[in-house]
């Protein structure tokens, strides 16, 4: 039996309240995954990054929902890379992590504000308004009124993305076991479910995310799938950059700030950051 530390940091949080808790195991290499799976179920947060060494970046990180391995999450690279600068064990500056999802680079800013890039977008298949609404308790024609489409897109997790109308996202009466089905049907993780703010709103976008196919039945950030909609922002709007809102809903409300590079009109880099917060460290027996 040997005792684990898992540090708990609110990653995305805003002034130090709210954000997504991050499960953080560092020096994590000489645990099995099988291993790592009960810690992550025993921790309960959404997601469990652990840092290990890497012979092709600075760290290797593989992340646990409490039933399965991801090949990427975003708020527990920000927890993970804002943990190791706040015990001074990095610098600021930048970094690489290799994960399932690739090589990708990571920056720490002074004052420990982590701004991460993603995957490439890969935009996947799209769905009718008559198959998504009923899982999210409102009626087709509120989906279709924003004249978007609803996608399935990769920037390291496929996710389905949503649009409802302003004043609609609080109002969602969720069916998590036909999520789950459909999403395991569909080879993708969870639906983002978002609304368009006025202008004058300090935050482009609201969102939610549900992930019961992952043991996640909603969370309060979700860093992947901020990429991804950041680029669906781009294609539709022209946005580069984005400043979103997630959790409200939960009454954990979480900022991530997004940027989209391009290049002759093609999206180059997909960056998604935010800052972190300490919570507490839990020790697990394994």
């Amino acid at each position: 039996m040997r005792q684990v530390d898992v540090y708990l940091v609110r990653a995305f949080s805003i002034s130090g309240q709210g954000g997504n808790l991050a499960g953080v195991v560092l020096d994590a290499d000489d645990l099995t995954n099988q291993q790592k799976l009960l810690i992550a179920n025993a921790v309960g947060v959404p997601e469990t990054a652990f840092v290990c060494r890497s012979d092709v970046a600075d760290y290797a990180l593989s992340f646990f929902t409490p039933i399965t391995e991801v090949d990427f999450c975003g708020h527990a690279t920000l927890g993970a890379f804002w943990l190791l600068h706040h015990l001074e064990r990095i610098s600021t500056g930048g970094y690489k992590q290799e994960t399932k999802a690739g090589i990708l680079s990571v920056e720490v800013a002074k004052n420990g504000h982590v701004l991460m890039s993603q995957s490439l977008p890969v935009w996947k298949s799209e769905f009718k308004a008559e198959d998504i609404a009923a899982m999210l308790g409102i009626q087709a024609q509120l989906i279709l009124q924003s004249s978007l489409p609803i996608q399935a897109i990769s920037t390291g997790l496929v996710d389905v993305f949503i649009p409802v109308p302003y004043g609609v996202l609080d109002c969602l009466e969720i069916d998590s076991d036909a999520i789950a089905r459909f999403c395991m049907e569909h080879d993708c993780v969870g639906f983002h479910v978002f609304e368009m703010n006025p202008p004058d709103a300090p935050y482009t976008a609201s969102c939610r995310n549900f992930a019961p196919a992952v043991g996640i039945p909603e969370e309060s950030a979700t860093g992947s799938s901020s990429g991804a909609l950041a680029c669906y922002l781009n294609k539709h709007f022209g946005y580069r950059h984005s400043i979103l809102e997630q959790g409200r809903a939960m009454k954990m409300s979480s900022r991530i700030a997004t940027q989209i590079t391009l290049s002759d009109g093609e999206v180059t880099q997909v960056q998604v950051g935010g800052e972190g917060i300490f919570d507490k460290i839990i020790t697990i027996d394994v």
